[in-house]
């Protein structure tokens, strides 16, 4: 995966309380806590290369004394971490999420002082392995196979610069890009690592790139309108195979990404042979479920994506990036007027029943 770290184990420790003073009854002070901090710039490879030893230990609380008979709280302990964290104990269970900047959440308690119901002992802080699990948050999320071009067109939409190989595993780590419009308004894009068949079970990068899909508002498609083939040893996909295949892999992923809004971006537009083959899958793509006998299967999944545009590019020479650019932003904003369309009638209904 490159120099790109999504999931760290950390151990945190809430602070020991201070010891109670019987004689006068005073009571000693709690121990710290941990907390981490959602904080915008801020990656989980500076968080490891900061403190290598991933332990993160909260101070312990002050002593009770006749000069201070409530000892002062242990200091707390924070960790700025990125947006878009899972908290999940070392079981796998999820115990909290972090997705806009200055969320908190409580990592590790502090131990009690020591006070007259703990017999003037003082407890120790909570203690546990958590891991942090990162999922980008972007607008649009590119989905396709190795080499469909998803690296190109995000270089052609927007400042990312992401590296280019001509072998198949081209992006070994996720990029996030920027859309920029003329009215300032910008869509972020984030590119992932080539899914590859199989990658539901783990396959390839399977989980690894399907987890950052979950947090897209909406997915782009980006197929080669000549087809797809990984190795000589893998049987040769036509482009609406390589459809109904990824909707397959994000299906058995998980079923609720397919209720994400999708757009489709047919690639390489430019090839010699590509108006052809464009026209045969216009009509496929019209009617699937008359082609599904053409596919084994295994291939076929329960349920087809509907994409609210298709949209032939090239990003070899440029052709319908621009009205690709709209089509996006277009949706966005839909989504964005449907979301407010739903809050208004909310708040309606809450006035309404209040009344």
């Amino acid at each position: 995966y490159g120099n790109f770290v999504d999931d760290l184990r950390v151990y945190v420790r809430g602070g020991t309380g201070g010891m109670g003073y019987p004689r006068l009854g005073g009571e000693g002070g709690r121990g710290g806590d941990v907390w981490f901090i959602a904080q915008e710039r801020t990656t989980l490879k500076s968080i490891r290369d900061r403190y290598p030893q991933k332990r993160f230990v909260a101070g312990t609380g002050a002593n009770s004394s006749v000069k201070a008979l409530k000892g002062e709280k242990g200091k707390d302990c924070e960790v700025h971490v990125p947006l878009g964290i899972s908290v999940l104990c070392d079981g796998g269970k999820q115990i909290g999420e972090l997705n806009a900047a200055g969320e908190r959440f409580l990592a590790a308690r502090g131990g009690l002082g020591g006070s007259l119901a703990t017999n003037f002992m003082p407890c120790k802080g909570q203690r546990r392995i958590v891991r942090l699990d990162l999922k980008l948050i972007a607008d649009v999320g590119l989905v396709g196979f190795p080499n469909a071009g998803k690296s190109s067109l995000l270089s052609k939409i927007s400042h990312a610069k992401p590296e280019i190989a001509n072998y198949a595993f081209t992006t070994v780590q996720p990029e996030l890009g920027k859309i920029m419009y003329a009215d300032y308004k910008q869509i972020a894009v984030a590119d992932l690592p080539g899914l590859i068949e199989g990658a539901h079970a783990n396959k390839g990068m399977g989980h690894k790139f399907l987890k950052h899909v979950e947090r897209t508002k909406q997915l782009l498609l980006v197929v080669d309108i000549s087809g797809f083939q990984l190795s000589i040893k893998t049987q040769f996909r036509t482009a609406f195979e390589t459809i109904l295949l990824l909707t397959k892999e994000l299906e058995q992923y998980k079923e609720e990404l397919l209720t994400k809004p999708a757009l489709l971006a047919i690639n390489k537009i430019d090839l010699p042979c590509a108006k052809d083959n464009l026209n045969e899958l216009m009509k496929q793509l019209q009617n699937p479920q008359d082609f599904l006998h053409l596919l084994q299967e295994e291939m076929i999944p329960a349920n087809t994506l509907e994409f609210k545009d298709v949209i032939p590019i090239s990003t070899y020479t440029g052709e319908g990036i621009e009205e690709l650019k709209a089509c996006v932003r277009k949706s966005i904003d839909e989504e964005a007027e449907q979301e407010n369309e739903e809050y208004r009638k909310k708040k309606l209904l809450l006035l309404q029943t209040s009344e």
